[in-house]
């Protein structure tokens, strides 16, 4: 694999931004506007022929030259099925560019209203828009790019937050003793006898935008795991609304890819693995000035104690029955 940049995103001041653009042929007349974007650094711009653009800086040392360039070949791989995403620009035979220490990457800037996770139409939209992007992710499997596990989501994440000095001191018992009989629970209930397919990977509703129809965005995180992977996160509100949803958004995905329905007993084991995984991810990149300025709470106590409070109600959550769609006649 490539060797990785060293972390620096204190350097991508205005002049260095401007000269990562001109060496790509590239010239912003206005803009540079930072867009919400913490594990990256994205801007949005005007360039001299009245275009609108959008411009990724990819964090340092996540993801290799290998890997950003197979997350670059699924997106193209699903805008040539004419699958409604943002996909990057093509420059010189190249989508990703290398300029002093950074890594930059092209796209047309898209806008949108907010996906409306309960509104049923759009939701049957999305949905057989996800049977599309599975059914061209099922052809391959990322070669470079991970998959769904227990390594990744809870073993790694373990030793991050016991090193980490977040935590206070009073809560460390209370907290890795929890914790540990959550990840037991997860270990229980984990299984890996389903197909792994390509996946968006990170699907919520902040990566849809509605334009006339939905919009997927955002496939920094697509990786290889199950169908679930990219339903899961759609679903909200108490046990009768979710089958609801479950249902609408499966009906429209059937139109155009199968779903394993046993997948349905991963979606709290997913949930579970996400949560564990987003407190490590708060701790990596703790010391990115971004981060602290975004996530103010995650230093406040109160922060912790409701964590501990969460892996209980998690716990419940593992111990009801799953989600089960009713047999179609």
């Amino acid at each position: 694999m490539t060797q990785q940049h060293g972390f620096n995103f204190a350097d991508l001041n205005p002049d260095l931004l401007l000269d990562a653009l001109d060496s790509i042929g590239i010239r912003a007349e206005s803009g540079l506007l930072p867009l919400n974007s913490y594990e990256n650094r994205v801007y949005q711009f005007v360039a001299e022929d009245g275009a609108r653009y959008v411009t990724k800086f990819y964090r340092p040392q996540r993801w290799t030259d290998e890997q950003i360039a197979e997350e670059h070949q699924f997106t193209l791989e699903l805008a040539e099925q004419e699958i409604p995403v943002a996909a990057p620009i093509k420059i010189n035979g190249r989508t990703l560019h290398p300029f002093q220490n950074h890594r930059l990457a092209l796209f047309p800037s898209v806008g949108g209203r907010q996906f409306e996770v309960d509104n049923f139409d759009q939701l049957e939209w999305v949905g057989r828009f996800l049977g599309r992007i599975h059914q061209v992710g099922q052809r391959t499997a990322f070669q470079h790019r991970p998959t769904v596990g227990l390594d990744e989501y809870l073993y790694q994440p373990r030793q991050v937050l016991e090193q980490s000095a977040m935590i206070p001191d009073h809560l460390k018992h209370a907290f890795f003793s929890d914790l540990d009989t959550l990840i037991r629970e997860l270990e229980h209930q984990w299984h890996t006898d389903w197909t792994s397919i390509r996946l968006h990977g990170d699907c919520h509703p902040g990566n849809i935008l509605w334009r006339d129809g939905p919009l997927f965005v955002d496939l920094d995180d697509a990786r290889n795991g199950p169908a679930v992977q990219d339903l899961w996160m759609l679903l909200n509100g108490d046990r009768h609304d979710q089958l609801a949803q479950l249902d609408t958004i499966l009906e429209a995905y059937s139109e155009f890819a199968d779903f394993d329905q046993k997948q349905l007993q991963l979606i709290e084991p997913l949930r579970g693995l996400r949560m564990v995984h987003y407190m490590a991810w708060l701790a990596r990149r703790w010391e990115d000035p971004a981060f602290p300025h975004a996530f103010p709470w995650f230093a406040d106590a109160k922060y912790w104690e409701g964590q501990v409070l969460a892996f209980k109600e998690q716990l419940a959550a593992l111990n009801e029955p799953p989600l089960q769609l009713m047999p179609q006649w």
